[in-house]
């Protein structure tokens, strides 16, 4: 795929200049520097030659067999270049020149014109508004980079030119090569998906990373990344995941960035290792580059301070990973090799006064534990330690397990990091670090070994829930009210308490009289969906007396709070009392689709933010995933006694939510809060809940 671009037989430079320091110079000067393979030809209309190449005065008069053009030239040029280039037979351009969507609406106006000249004549674009591309393997390097790459496993991809020269850098200080590299910039056309799709068909690209700040089709994305995560890893850092970041991202790029739910539903799926800082975007390609990802979740660590032993495990507590005891073999192996004051438990701390030779005995008796997974071996610089013999025997030991370093200090152990890093022992300033990036190297593993959830269709009646929808679209109505969302919901079978609608007092305690006390009132209103901030719910009415003054305040308050609110009656229900509340919801995000939302319900659900997503619609495992994933998730379980809640029902209803949401793509939102959840055999009642088409807020 795109081997045009990867694998060109002959380039041309479009806009190239015979000025160092301009771009079409720079470009050009890295092709031939690079040791491109084959022809490169420059057009510049006023220049005989450049850099000791013949210059071509139009892109008419170029060879024949030209597949890839690296456009250097003024941004409103560039359409009639691209359709010159369709002309030529040319497949593929990269278009580094900027002034396009993300400068403003004129420059969007001219990134439009572009992208139909490229399609009218069948020209693939990567940019524009980018640094380049690169692939060592074919020797390509038609960047404007500074840094010449090194040819290495990891393949690249970012939106930001910035963050690509950093990536150069970076790769270049750590020794670790890259074998692909693209900068997207506005991606008008090639999008991170085809990236993707590139990297994981590249034999020499073993790990994939990527530097987002927006996503435009996310379900594709998701799709393409959770089949490309089976293959090899894929880490991707996304900028724009808040209000602010997302300003950042559309005056950056012109991109529109997706909320942070989606994104981290979307990662949740398809497997991706996100990077939730820079830094640890690179601290997970230094591990991965190292190191496979470890096969569970059992670290062990060995130091000679307890300081930045006790500082791991901290970190361990608060990750997926566990310290294990170690085998009893082990524990009495240690106390051999180990003078009797020190630690022969996990962390396993040799203490201050080892040397490279006491640090080589535990380090090998731990390797060959098979209670772990992983080892972390932390130094501090002492008196007695020589960290460059350290470093020398990780390195004779590397390839047991995954290992990872962590030498304190900076002077005083560089040496031993430049050891490390030849033998490809990932290396992290500190402790914490070293644990984050065991964490997610297992949890990518646990990902890889799970089965492919697949979403079953639940029995619902579709036809009932139909013909309620199309009765609110025709009215012109974006919200649902209180006994169509209950007309709906029952079609995908949830169950309400005993409902009855009154428009007077005399009504209402009919209602009651059937229902029975104690209830709640609710106000009906098709203006009104916080109904509980305007005085609009009245709870635990235990008789008539109480039933009539309720009443009359809920009324009195609306029309105090909002005046000319329509109200159509109020609402008695019967008053649930047992059981645990949950709150079961959804929302369509523009770039992600429908997404489900569980957590911890009732009032206060905005306040604790006990919740979690998954994008729609789910399989049975991935509901109970979701319950699992929750904080207040050992309450579910049962605490001091208590049963457990009915798991199997609860999953039922995140499926139901899921399955509704993506059987009607007109629903933007809606939720079930709370909805009261008991032990098996209790019935799952949905106290309120409320639906709602796109539209305006």
């Amino acid at each position: 795929m795109l081997d045009f671009f990867f694998k060109p037989q002959a380039i041309a430079v479009i806009g190239a200049s015979r000025e160092p320091g301009k771009v079409g110079h720079d470009v050009l000067k890295n092709l031939l520097d690079y040791k491109f393979p084959g022809p490169v030809y420059p057009v510049n209309p006023k220049a005989q030659e450049i850099l000791g190449l013949k210059a071509y005065p139009s892109i008419n008069e170029l060879p024949q067999g030209v597949d890839l053009a690296v456009v250097a030239v003024r941004a409103p040029l560039v359409p009639e270049v691209i359709s010159l280039c369709g002309q030529k037979g040319i497949k593929g351009a990269v278009v580094l020149s900027s002034g396009f969507k993300e400068t403003g609406r004129e420059g969007a106006k001219l990134e439009l014109e572009l992208i139909e000249s490229a399609r009218k004549h069948k020209v693939r674009i990567i940019g524009p508004n980018c640094l380049g591309i690169l692939d060592t393997y074919s020797r390509l390097n038609a960047t404007f980079a500074a840094l010449k790459p090194l040819k290495g496993k990891i393949g690249f991809f970012s939106q930001s030119g910035a963050l690509c020269l950093a990536v150069l850098e970076w790769s270049r200080a750590e020794k670790i090569g890259l074998s692909r590299f693209v900068s997207l910039g506005n991606k008008a056309d090639i999008s991170e998906i085809e990236c993707l799709r590139a990297l994981a068909e590249d034999p020499h690209t073993e790990i994939i990373m990527g530097y987002l700040e927006g996503i435009e089709d996310g379900r594709a994305f998701t799709e393409v990344a959770s089949q490309v995560s089976r293959q090899k890893p894929v880490i991707i850092f996304k900028s724009g995941i808040t209000a602010a970041g997302a300003r950042a991202a559309s005056s950056h790029t012109g991109s529109l960035a997706g909320s942070q739910e989606a994104f981290l539903a979307a990662v949740k799926r398809a497997g991706i290792i996100r990077a939730e800082t820079l830094r640890e975007f690179f601290n997970l390609a230094l591990y991965f580059a190292g190191n496979p990802p470890m096969e569970g979740p059992y670290l062990g660590i060995l130091t000679n301070s307890g300081g930045p032993g006790i500082i791991a495990a901290d970190a361990c507590e608060k990750s997926s990973l566990e310290l294990p005891t170690l085998s009893a073999e082990t524990i009495e192996k240690l106390r051999q090799v180990l003078p009797p004051y020190a630690s022969f438990y996990n962390p396993v701390d040799i203490t201050g006064d080892a040397d490279a030779e006491r640090y080589k005995k535990a380090l090998s008796l731990l390797l060959e534990d098979k209670t772990l997974n992983g080892l972390l071996v932390i130094l501090s610089r002492t008196a007695t330690v020589d960290p460059e013999a350290v470093a020398e025997t990780l390195s004779d030991k590397k390839g047991t397990k995954p290992l990872v370093a962590c030498f304190i200090g900076e002077e005083s152990v560089k040496k031993a990091k430049t050891k490390l890093l030849k033998a490809h022992i990932p290396h992290f300033e500190y402790p914490e670090e070293a644990v984050s990036v065991f964490d997610k190297s297992w949890r990518y593993k646990f990902w890889l070994n799970k089965p492919r959830p697949k979403a079953k269709r639940l029995k619902v009646d579709f036809k009932r829930a139909a013909e309620v929808l199309q009765l609110v679209r025709s009215e012109g109505r974006r919200y649902f009210l209180d006994h169509e969302v209950k007309q709906i919901l029952e079609a995908y079978g949830f169950t309400f308490p005993k409902t009855l609608l009154a428009r007077t007092t005399d009504e209402a305690l009919l209602a009651a009289k059937v229902i029975g006390y104690p209830v709640v009132l609710k106000l009906v209103s098709p203006q009104v969906q916080h109904k509980t901030d305007i005085g609009g719910v009245k709870l635990n009415i235990q008789n008539d007396e109480e039933l009539v003054k309720a009443f009359q305040e809920m009324l009195i308050s609306v029309r105090k709070r909002l005046p000319g609110v329509s109200v159509l009656g109020v609402i008695v229900q019967e008053m649930v009392y047992k059981g645990k509340e949950v709150i079961v919801g959804f929302l369509r995000d523009p770039q992600f689709g429908p997404i489900v939302m569980f957590g911890l319900g009732g009032i206060y659900v905005e306040v604790m933010k006990d919740v979690t997503f998954n994008l729609a619609p789910l399989s049975k495992e991935e509901a109970l995933e979701m319950i699992r994933e929750i904080k207040a998730y050992p309450v579910l379980k049962g605490i001091r006694g208590e049963p457990e809640v009915d798991m199997n029902a609860l999953a039922r209803s995140i499926m139901a939510m899921g399955q509704l949401v993506s059987d009607f793509p007109e629903l933007s939102e809606g939720e079930i809060n709370p909805l009261i959840i008991g032990p098996r055999g209790f019935k799952t009642i949905a106290v309120d809940a409320r639906l709602s088409l796109g539209g305006e807020k």
